[in-house]
């Protein structure tokens, strides 16, 4: 993935890098074991500034996708603003409050408001719900507007 992420930014694209954990490391409270040490750690030192430019985070609980079940917007919350600390502390105070943090486990027009009412969730990762008509007035209704 490092690789790839590194070809990718080289050949001029942006990059979005997606991080999660499954339901078993989640119960076991190993989610910053591997969102943030093993996931994030891999980005270590690996990405300048005019790099971490063209980079978003996906935030994909592993649990979630494509079945149904989502993080609650506290969960999703406690792991994205976990996210935007490592990166200030990481990387730099800037590049924590510039990058976007998305959240990508089955954000549907149901759970929609919740998720992006939070102050580190940045937009969503939309798979299956985008081809629903309630994708118009439960999700991208309730988007915040680009950051700068």
């Amino acid at each position: 993935a490092l690789k790839g992420t590194k070809q990718a930014l080289d050949a001029g694209l942006s990059v979005m890098v997606c991080v999660g954990e499954t339901l078993e490391e989640r119960e076991a409270g190993k989610i910053d074991a591997v969102v943030l040490d093993d996931h994030m750690g891999a980005l270590k030192g690996k990405f300048s500034d005019s790099e971490w430019a063209r980079i978003a985070i996906a935030y994909e609980p592993v649990w979630a996708i494509g079945t149904g079940k989502t993080a609650t917007p506290e969960q999703a919350q406690e792991v994205h603003a976990s996210i935007r600390k490592w990166l200030s502390a990481n990387v730099s105070p800037a590049v924590a409050q510039k990058t976007r943090v998305q959240y990508g486990g089955s954000m549907k027009g149901a759970n929609a408001a919740g998720l992006l009412a939070k102050p580190d969730i940045d937009g969503g990762l939309i798979g299956g719900a985008s081809l629903k008509a309630e994708f118009i007035t439960g999700i991208a209704a309730n988007a915040p507007e680009p950051k700068p």
